[in-house]
């Protein structure tokens, strides 16, 4: 039998949906509470090595292979430097380009400008560098 006990293997897959769940909210909250890209990619990560810690190597590769981690981390990358360079129409690294100076944007999900995007783009990157590492 690969992996773990029974036991292990159903509380797993009961904890791996809400780990998944929790690790989007901080990645995509990120400007408006503690967390961003980083935490919520470690937060991500940690879901695919509790699977892999109670599935074994196999499962969890047959769900999250090196070559999509791979794809996954280069995507996050470009995507992180896309926005980057964007700035650049407007004449500057990383200028924002929408709109953050009507109140009545302000303390919504995508109220900070580029700031959510780059935080997800973030989160790709290390969730998915950190499942490739391990």
């Amino acid at each position: 039998m690969k992996g773990m006990t029974t036991i292990v293997k159903h509380v797993t897959l009961l904890v791996v949906g809400f780990t998944a769940i929790f690790g989007a909210y901080i990645v995509v909250y990120g400007h408006l509470t503690p967390g961003g890209g980083f935490a919520g990619g470690v937060i991500l990560a940690c879901g695919f090595i509790l699977l892999t810690m109670a599935f074994g190597k196999e499962y969890a590769l047959s769900i999250f292979s090196r070559r999509a981690s791979a794809l996954a981390d280069s995507c996050g990358a470009l995507a992180f430097l896309v926005l980057a360079l964007l700035g650049y129409l407007a004449g500057s690294f990383f200028y924002n380009l929408t709109d953050t100076e009507n109140p009545e944007n302000w303390f919504h999900l995508f109220s900070a400008g580029i700031i959510p995007w780059c935080n997800i783009a973030i989160g790709v990157k290390v969730g998915a560098c950190l499942m490739g590492v391990f």
